[in-house]
């Protein structure tokens, strides 16, 4: 059978009639890129925000202190720009007319001569300096702080009506008067309100809030109603498009992670949280690090990844720990995170303004192709992070996440380059330049990270795999049914749980989804017993996006991976151009060799990737798109 199959490769080939798609079919070719692209985030933002620093004890003295320093030190020049007010800014929802007020007694510019409040003043003093504001806000009737922090100063004052400061019920009301009237650039929508007030709620039940029926669980996908919680954002998003028709805003979905949201955040905001709340240790930085690791195929220009801010200068991470503090720097910029800087700057020493401040690598995280770095060696261990950027060149890190002294090696392999040519490497926090061939073994102390710009002589000379630049791939499809829990998220404590329960147990959906040089399940590529180091892997029932910038050819060698458990269903693999069928294999059974499938894009601004069974699967089998490429 397989022989059969490789022998008639080349009529697979060969067009078949257009299939007649079914209306409403997410199959369909769209035609076009449908990941976000609105707001302004075509690289990922950079700033502070006051949550990290000050909780909900912010004021106006301590913002402009912070925005001053980043103006002074020269950190808004290397593209620092926002000034978030996180939680702890309002007074009390105003009413009948429900306008939001702000707290005049810590913000005193807002005090306006007729009694009304507004940030106007503020806002223009941040644009003034040449940055950009922020504001927070929450997705439900309540903010974050009333449900779990409410022991934190400036808590909302007044009766329950007055102290529903979230957008629940006031989206278009609030949105135009943030971005419209008071002229904020960003929002932070966090989730708590439709999280933690069940009927059964203490201050629920003593009638301090209403119940807000939970339509998110962090713990349970199960108990979510994943697409009341997208329908939430998606109004937000509507709203924001409506008041800004300069289209200068950012989107950030502080969800974390939860309901499913890494198959859709993409598709409606910016930046979108991918984990709880980060925490100044470094077990709980690996936790949030690896919220995002194996998911760079679903961050690009528009909307990206965020494992949360920078807790570089406090706990574990100050100048007391300037390995840890390089290390959590280094990684957020190879995953493409948004640099929020979450630390009292006036307390900064230059140690630490030096480490965030390294232009070396923040151009890692500014550059313009958007590629989020993709593992190219994955352990408990060590992980090894390698990115494409748009010079062409590479940036890899090597990260020990154990708290003892390791030894790696870091092969021309893991580069996708040619093993007997030199490889060069320069540090990008020492400046030192070393070369090998094949392979370099690295000493790395404990929870250091080493960063390496890489020069070296590609694999693929004519072209990229696709998986070398996952900037510009968007599983639109992914053929997830049914979310699953992400079992390789390493488990830290919860720090305001402590040890109480049975510890924290997989909860980030996303097992399953798109893949870069791996299985959607972690395994490694393969065809009836072809392994591929490079390609795409994904659930059948799929369709991907891909911008060509130019390319003229793509290829793949396709076929249902071997790591398929169901098995029953052939595949048909279909590449279009623009919307237009390209070409398209004939039905791929399991155990088939794998096919060669190509087409001419030559021209083509979107190639879309279609990977479908006779009829739809609950949990459908892995395909790989093996070494799937775009070529010169």
């Amino acid at each position: 059978m397989i022989k059969k199959w490789a022998s008639g490769a080349a009529a697979m080939l060969a067009l078949a009639a257009p299939m007649a798609w079914a209306q409403g079919d997410p199959l369909a070719p769209a035609g076009r890129w449908t990941a976000y692209s609105r707001g302004s985030a075509t690289l990922p933002p950079m700033g502070w925000n006051s949550w990290n620093a000050f909780t909900s004890d912010i004021d106006e003295e301590k913002l402009l202190a912070s925005a001053t320093i980043i103006v002074q030190s020269g950190l808004a020049a290397k593209g620092y720009r926002y000034i978030d007010i996180d939680d702890g800014w309002w007074l009390k929802r105003r009413q009948p007319d429900g306008r939001m007020m702000i707290r005049t007694t810590t913000f005193p510019s807002a005090a306006m001569p007729d009694g009304t409040t507004s940030f106007r003043p503020l806002t223009d003093r941040l644009h003034a300096m040449g940055l950009k504001a922020g504001i927070y806000s929450d997705i439900g009737r309540n903010s974050c702080g009333q449900v779990f922090t409410s022991t934190f100063p400036n808590q909302p004052e007044g009766t329950v009506a007055e102290r529903e400061v979230g957008l629940f019920g006031h989206v278009d009301q609030d949105i135009k008067l943030y971005f419209a009237d008071w002229g904020f650039d960003l929002i932070k929508v966090d989730g708590c309100g439709i999280r933690g007030l069940p009927a059964t709620d203490p201050k629920v039940m003593a009638g301090q809030y209403r119940a807000f029926k939970p339509l998110v669980d962090s713990d349970s996908l199960a108990r979510t109603d994943v697409a009341a919680v997208r329908r939430l954002y998606a109004e937000v998003g509507a709203a924001l498009e409506r008041h800004n028709p300069d289209n200068d805003y950012l989107f950030s979905i502080c969800i974390w992670g939860a309901a499913d949201s890494r198959s859709w955040s993409k598709d409606v905001g910016n930046i979108s949280r991918t984990s709880e709340d980060i925490s100044a240790n470094w077990s709980r930085m690996l936790h949030n690090l690896d919220s995002v690791l194996r998911r760079p195929l679903y961050a690009h220009p528009g909307s990206w990844n965020d494992p949360d801010m920078l807790f570089v200068g406090s706990g574990e991470f100050d100048e007391n720990h300037l390995v840890e503090a390089r290390s959590h720097f280094s990684l957020w910029a190879m995953v493409n995170a948004p640099l929020f800087i979450g630390y009292d700057l006036r307390k900064a020493p230059p140690a630490m303004l030096d480490v965030l401040g390294n232009a070396r690598v923040i151009a890692l995280n500014q550059d313009a192709a958007g590629n989020q770095a993709v593992l190219a060696y994955d352990s408990g261990d060590v992980s090894i992070l390698v990115k494409t950027l748009a010079n062409g060149r590479k940036a890899v890190a090597v990260l020990n996440r154990t708290s003892a002294p390791i030894e790696a090696v870091l092969t021309a392999a893991h580069l996708k380059m040619l093993a007997d040519a030199d490889v060069r490497l320069t540090d990008l926090w020492s400046g030192a330049s070393q070369s090998f061939r094949r392979e370099t073994r690295l000493k790395l102390g404990a929870r250091e990270t080493l960063l390496f710009a890489a020069e070296g002589t590609r694999k693929l000379v004519d072209g990229l795999y696709l998986s070398e630049q996952p900037g510009v791939v968007n599983p639109a499809v992914d053929g997830v049914v049914v979310p699953e829990a992400e079992p390789l998220i390493h488990r830290a404590i919860l720090p305001w749980m402590s040890t109480r329960g049975g510890g924290e147990r997989p909860r980030y959906g996303g097992w399953g989804g798109a893949a870069a040089d791996a299985t959607p399940y972690g395994a490694e590529l393969a065809i009836a017993g072809k392994r591929f180091d490079s390609g795409v892997g994904v659930l059948a029932n799929s369709r991907i996006e891909v911008r060509n910038n130019g390319y003229r050819r793509f290829s793949a060698m396709v076929g249902i991976d071997e790591s398929a458990r169901d098995r029953s269903q052939p595949v048909t693999f279909a590449i279009y151009g623009d919307g237009k069928l390209l070409a398209r294999s004939k039905p791929v059974r399991y155990g088939a060799a794998p096919v060669p499938l190509t087409a001419d894009v030559a021209g083509v601004k979107i190639v879309e990737l279609v990977a479908r069974t006779p009829t739809a699967m609950r949990f459908s089998d892995p395909v790989t798109w093996g070494e799937a490429a775009l070529l010169r």
